[in-house]
């Protein structure tokens, strides 16, 4: 047993930690003071000196430059995507390779996988010293809505730190594995009976929601929903961003936040965040230096107005999921709470209204996450035989095809792992090779969904226009990690990639895709219809042309007018707007082609009874 060892671990925003499955159940790894958070803070300190967790966090006014924080938010991420963290963040980010981020520490470039690294052996490295064992294989847990580039990144962190990373698990879905051993009697644990069970994820930097079916073992993800870029760091950022107003109104808008200043003030925002959740009000203090300070009260109806509309997002999330699940409030038989933020007495009262039934809080919301980690660790230890783990894929994945559609092969909310195929052609003759553009959203068109990757498949021998037959593949694995292949099947010609975006998606960009798809929905399928059917157009077009040289004599005079009028008008309404047009415009065509086709059928049929007997033919 000793190799086959996995830990369940946490990667956090704010706090991480980990957890190991045993026969009893899983257990939370806990240093020699009991406490089984660390805080996810790494500060860099002379003679390259490196404190993760506590130490780090306490120290980080003092060493605001060389102290880093909320590196989560950065995974997977191009510059672009995190400008506006940058403005709160008193750590200096650059651009990196290939549209990636750098943080810069005391002039060394680090990664925010290198970061992420740290983190996770300083985890790794208390566990060891808790089992007394080495440990070099995990379970690491994302947010659901982690796109490809975010898991391959975690993945590499894993790494970094040492670690074979066996399973990816999507937080939510790990939370409910651990809800599933706590059941206790309760409607889903008996064999036969069915819960479905609404897994509500608040963390530092991520919200996810996710509906699930559990039943006789089986935990079954019916959707999922959320935001990568919305999270108890941004009700904290609230607080941060009154501080500053009412200093500059009584200082003078010219007041600056050094670095230090800056850490300061998101420690002290943490803390009353975090007091304002026990207590009616709390007292804001700090030293802006030259003899300036800042005192003020905050009272928990101030803050809950401020923190409500982060917390509405968090409701829109739900509904969706709850509509993608196909399930109402009433179909829902517990709401799991998942992440430091949920101890917030608003996001508990505005959960129990949108659900309609108190939270599930028994397991402690910031351990339960890890404590899931550490049962799927179990399952592929082989000691929770019983436990099958079917979870999903949050967007749409597709290739763009001609005229800039989005042809879906795999639809958002699909079990994981999955395959699907589709068969594609060319449009041109003589085409040897293909560009695949393989596309993430929910519109229908290529232009509004985020393209994750490219890649050229070559060597198609020369055929006319339609003849080659190119199977093109996604297929999810269980970590969520999409590899596409394409084969043409005449010749054998075989390529595959495994996408690895550069970087993730921006904040609001998930969201806006969902959103987008409901409120486009018909202008988008009229617009993907009348790309098809101009496609179909032209390969008509195309036929005729073709079928005008080689036979167009046996037409008479009449037919041949008739055909050169249906001609111009499908070549007209091929260039306009309305799909209904060039789709009688094409029967049209069709139909004044038929004396055509048929003599060109006859010519066929002619040519190959020339010498034989009727039974030969």
């Amino acid at each position: 047993m000793a190799e086959q060892f996995i830990l369940g671990i946490d990667l956090g925003t704010t706090n991480s930690l980990s957890a190991y499955m045993t026969d009893a159940g899983p257990v939370v790894v806990r240093d020699a003071g009991a406490a089984a958070l660390v805080p996810s803070v790494i500060a860099f300190g002379e003679g390259n000196r490196v404190s993760v967790g506590s130490e780090a966090r306490d120290h980080a006014v003092e060493n605001p430059l060389s102290t880093v924080y909320s590196v989560k938010r950065l995974m997977g991420k191009g510059l672009a995507d995190v400008r506006e963290d940058m403005e709160f963040l008193p750590y200096p980010i650059v651009e990196g390779a290939n549209d990636t981020v750098r943080v810069n520490v005391a002039g060394a470039l680090m990664t925010p996988q290198e970061l992420s690294a740290v983190i996770l052996r300083e985890v790794k490295a208390r566990a060891e010293a808790a089992l007394g064992r080495r440990i070099d294989r995990a379970v690491i847990t994302v947010p659901a809505y982690f796109d490809d580039a975010q898991r391959q990144a975690t993945r590499d962190a894993g790494r970094i730190a040492g670690l074979e990373v066996c399973r990816i698990v999507n937080e939510p879905t790990a939370a409910a594995l651990a809800y599933g051993l706590d059941l206790s009697g309760r409607k889903g644990d008996e064999q036969g009976d069915v819960a479905t069970v609404a897994v509500y994820d608040f963390g530092g930097g991520t919200f996810d929601i996710s509906i699930l079916r559990v039943s006789g073992g089986v935990f079954q993800v019916l959707s999922t929903d959320g935001d990568t870029h919305l999270g108890g760091d941004d009700l904290d950022r609230e607080l941060i961003d009154m501080v500053t107003s009412e200093v500059r109104q009584r200082y003078g808008q010219g007041i600056e936040f050094p670095p230090a200043t800056r850490q300061a003030l998101r420690l002290l925002a943490e803390a009353t965040k975090v007091r304002l959740s026990q207590q009616e009000a709390a007292t804001i203090q700090i030293d802006l230096g030259d003899g300036r300070s800042f005192e003020r009260v905050v009272n928990r109806e101030e803050f809950e107005a401020w923190a409500s509309k982060w917390v509405d997002h968090t409701i829109e999330h739900c509904r969706a999921a709850m509509k993608a699940a196909g399930v109402t409030p009433d179909d829902i038989d517990e709401v799991v709470m998942v992440g430091g933020s949920t101890r917030i007495p608003l996001v508990q009262r505005r959960v129990a209204e949108v659900f309609g039934r108190v939270p599930y809080t028994a397991i402690n919301p910031e351990e339960v996450v890890a404590m899931g980690a550490a049962v799927q660790a179990g399952i592929l230890m082989g000691m929770q035989r019983d436990t099958l783990l079917l979870d999903v894929t949050p967007l749409s994945l597709g290739i763009e095809t001609l005229g800039g559609a989005m042809g879906k092969l795999i639809m958002r909310n699909s079990t994981v792992p999955c395959q699907a195929s589709e068969a594609f052609t060319t449009y041109v003759d003589g085409q040897t090779s293909v560009d695949i553009n393989i596309l993430q959203g929910e519109r229908e068109l290529a232009g509004d969904c985020r393209s994750l990757g490219k890649f050229q498949l070559a060597g198609i021998p020369p055929m006319p226009a339609g003849m080659p037959r190119i199977n093109v593949t996604f297929l999810i694995d269980a970590n969520g990690i999409l590899n596409v292949s394409a084969r043409e099947l005449k010749s054998g010609q075989a390529s595959s990639v495994q996408i690895t975006p550069a970087h993730g998606l921006t904040r609001a960009e998930v969201e806006q895709m969902v959103k987008d798809s409901y409120a486009h929905a018909i202008e988008d399928m009229t617009a993907h219809r009348l790309i098809d059917l101009r496609n179909e157009a032209a390969r008509i077009l195309t036929a005729i042309e073709k079928a005008l040289a080689s036979a167009g004599c046996v037409l008479g005079d009449e037919q041949r007018k008739h055909l050169d009028a249906a001609v111009a008008m499908l070549k007209a309404k091929a260039d306009g707007d309305d799909p209904d047009e060039l789709w009688a415009a094409m029967e049209a065509a069709n139909d004044a082609a038929g004396p055509l086709t048929q003599a060109q059928m006859d010519e066929v049929l002619r040519k190959t009874a020339v010498g034989r007997k009727l039974d030969e033919i």
